[in-house]
């Protein structure tokens, strides 16, 4: 190959290269422009809870979470409420989770900002990775999904650990309706709930309103695309 032929070959090669590297540095911006949704912002009517950068418009245990890659992470060893300022009384949310093995939180519904969100609010819907070995001897009733202690929801259709699921949650009156991963869950009334696990009482149950948020529990489980809306 004579030495013009050779200089185009070379000069082609650094212009391939400098319009691939270009073109990764403009799929990266794009990816963080898509994860960065601005606190209040509305699509489709659901309004956004998280920026995706840090804990804008939480409250709570704010100190006992942390912003990783984009989703809001439980710090290893903690524990408590994350919620919204907000309350809210009938609603439909929707979000992503990721479970570490043995993951345990949960999302607190209707809580009044105190007290255990099982039993002071509402309920608390587990967030739980149900088929670990840990958790052999699990009551139903404390299965992913379930409205703890309270209503059990269907096994099996969690990812993988380390798998991003989603989860969309409609709240309505007494009634809750879990959908994970497309597939209906949990349907059920909290108002025609009698018994109850270890015959503990959920004061809570019946709260007509109350704030929305993550009971972590320890473990490091993971959320994104937070989203809600408010029902008529």
């Amino acid at each position: 190959m004579n030495s013009s032929k050779r200089l185009v070959l070379v000069l082609c090669l650094v212009s391939s290269l400098s319009f691939a590297v270009a073109l990764g540095h403009a799929a990266e911006n794009t990816v963080a422009e898509a994860s960065a949704v601005e606190v209040g912002s509305k699509v489709d009517g659901f309004q956004s809870l998280f920026n995706g950068s840090d804990l804008e418009g939480w409250a709570g245990a704010v100190d006992n979470y942390e912003v990783v890659d984009g989703s809001i992470r439980t710090r290893k060893g903690k524990g408590g409420v994350l919620h919204t300022p907000e309350k809210y009384t009938d609603f439909v949310v929707k979000f992503e989770f990721k479970l570490p093995p043995a993951g345990n939180n949960g999302l607190a519904i209707r809580y009044p900002g105190t007290g255990d969100a099982a039993y002071a609010g509402m309920c608390e819907l587990q967030v739980l990775d149900t088929e670990h070995p840990r958790y052999k001897n699990l009551d139903p009733r404390q299965a992913h999904g379930s409205a703890y202690g309270m209503i059990a929801a269907k096994r099996g259709f969690l990812l993988p650990t380390g798998e991003w699921n989603s989860e969309e949650v409609t709240v309505q009156g007494s009634t809750i309706k879990v959908v994970l991963n497309g597939t209906v869950i949990l349907d059920g009334d909290l108002a025609n709930v009698t018994e109850f696990m270890a015959d503990s009482p959920h004061p809570g149950k019946d709260l007509k309103e109350g704030y929305f948020g993550f009971a972590g529990h320890g473990d490091s489980v993971e959320f994104r695309s937070i989203y809600i809306k408010k029902l008529p």
